[in-house]
């Protein structure tokens, strides 16, 4: 059958499943389902695709380029709104906030992003050594190597900025470049941007209470118009989630899945059981975990499917604020800063199973105590210290390996798993900032219960 037949067919299919979904809505299926509905039939379409037509086919790859116009382009949709509603949101929230309670509000979100940061190298390094992982023996092709040459150049250009001036280029010099997106730190540089001109609000409303209040009214306004953007093009998401498992499930490599098969469980074993202790502490603070899992499911899936922790930033924000009662401070800055800094699955879980498989090839003993405690500590504050570098996990286990003084070219030997491991890490990232929102809500007395226990249903 001529290849231009086939990707008109697979186009109409997906057209065909779209337009199922736009009936469900219709016909008032919850958002939930509907989200999950759009999974499971990405996952199928996708396997048929390629069991049919090859994971590199012609076929696949222009039918994956028209279906990215959905998938992709939601994506893209999320990350423009991603910059104007981090600023009109903290700006928000910290002109109607306690101006005292500011500092004590961004600590202890810090201080839960880090700690869950550190017991989550923990448990990487922990399932690693139980699964008995080590990248001794491992197969080593002309892409791995590619990819080993990636990162060790990366990691030169990284080295090549001391960490004070990293963490220095977290405050902008030109706000509003930032504000474009552009730039290693432009999300924790409109974060600063928007705790200064917030307490400066605050510190004219006794000298001039008129501009303070006029201005305020301005942000709110802003505030209100965003939120709605938000709220229309979260009702895509299904269709969004679509499209993206369609293209990964259809471009993924089995073969090497199943020859990397040990580390591709191993890594969602530790992921599920970071995640079970998202809930734990949940828990201990008093609140029902089978409620969040429930009202966290849709910007939790999001993650799993997009592989973006800034794109699941709006349906974030969202949740916390609408669905798990977290107020609009702690929500807005702990899913901000959750984007950048202390992410579970990236900057701990990710790292910790590659030093841990690296160290043997060395002859070193990775669950030696000393080089263990060493692991979890450097883990941790490196995934504070690359707030202000993009990259995610790859950057993560470049400082971290180069910390431990391991050779960080062998991570390229992962290279073909990447994508599938990272929607898990994703969801656990994604988690974290959602619990860290939630516990420091609750410890300052800020949580509404009556929201977060609620049945009732709020439909994007």
């Amino acid at each position: 059958m001529n290849t231009t037949l086939e990707v008109i067919i697979n186009v109409i299919i997906m057209l065909a499943i779209v337009y199922g979904l736009i009936l469900l809505k219709k016909r008032n299926v919850s958002f939930t389902v509907r989200v999950l509905l759009a999974m499971a039939l990405g996952i199928v379409f996708g396997a048929v695709l390629q069991l049919i037509f090859g994971a590199s086919s012609a076929v696949v790859k222009q039918s994956n380029s028209w279906f990215a116009i959905i998938g992709t382009g939601y994506v893209r949709l999320l990350r423009m709104i991603v910059i104007p509603l981090i600023f009109v949101s903290i700006t928000s929230a910290i002109i109607n906030q306690n101006s005292k309670n500011l500092g004590k509000m961004a600590t202890q979100i810090i201080a839960i992003l880090l700690i869950t940061t550190a017991i989550a190298a923990f448990v990487g390094a922990g399932t690693a050594s139980i699964f008995n992982l080590s990248a001794e023996g491992m197969q080593i092709g002309e892409a791995e190597q590619n990819a080993g040459s990636n990162l060790e150049t990366r990691l030169e250009d990284y080295q090549s900025k001391p960490m004070q001036e990293q963490i220095v280029e977290i405050i902008p010099t030109n706000p509003f470049y930032s504000m474009t997106g552009q730039g290693s730190s432009s999300t924790l540089s409109v974060v600063v941007f928007a705790v200064a001109i917030s307490l400066a609000t605050i510190g004219i409303r006794k000298s001039k209470p008129e501009s303070a209040e006029n201005f305020t009214k301005l942000i709110q306004t802003l505030h209100d118009v965003v939120m709605r953007l938000v709220t229309m093009i979260l009702r895509l998401t299904p269709f969004g989630v679509l499209a993206l498992m369609t293209t990964m499930v259809s471009t993924s490599n089995f073969s090497e899945i199943l020859r990397l098969i040990k580390f591709v469980i191993a890594s969602y074993v530790a992921l599920a059981i970071v995640f079970v202790i998202h809930l734990i502490i949940l828990v201990i603070f008093g609140l029902n975990p089978v409620t969040y899992v429930r009202k966290a499911a849709t910007p939790l899936m999001f993650a799993f499917t997009s592989r973006s922790s800034a794109g699941a930033l709006p349906i974030n924000i969202e949740t916390q604020i609408e669905k798990l009662g977290v107020s609009s401070g702690h929500a807005n800055l702990s899913a901000s800063l959750g984007t950048s800094i202390g992410q579970n699955g990236c900057a701990g879980v990710y790292p910790a199973m590659l030093a841990v498989m690296i160290a043997p090839t060395l002859g070193i003993n990775p669950m030696a105590p000393a080089f263990l405690i060493k692991l979890i500590i450097v883990t941790a504050f490196s995934s504070f210290g690359i707030a202000g570098v993009g990259g995610g996990a790859t950057f993560a286990a470049l400082t971290v390996l180069s910390a431990m003084g391991l050779p960080v070219g062998l991570a390229g030997l992962l290279i073909a798993i990447e994508p599938l491991i990272d929607m898990g890490r994703t969801l656990v990232n994604v988690s974290d900032s959602m619990v860290a929102g939630l516990v420091s809500s609750k410890m300052m007395g800020e949580l509404n219960m009556e929201v977060y226990n609620s049945n009732i249903k709020i439909e994007e």
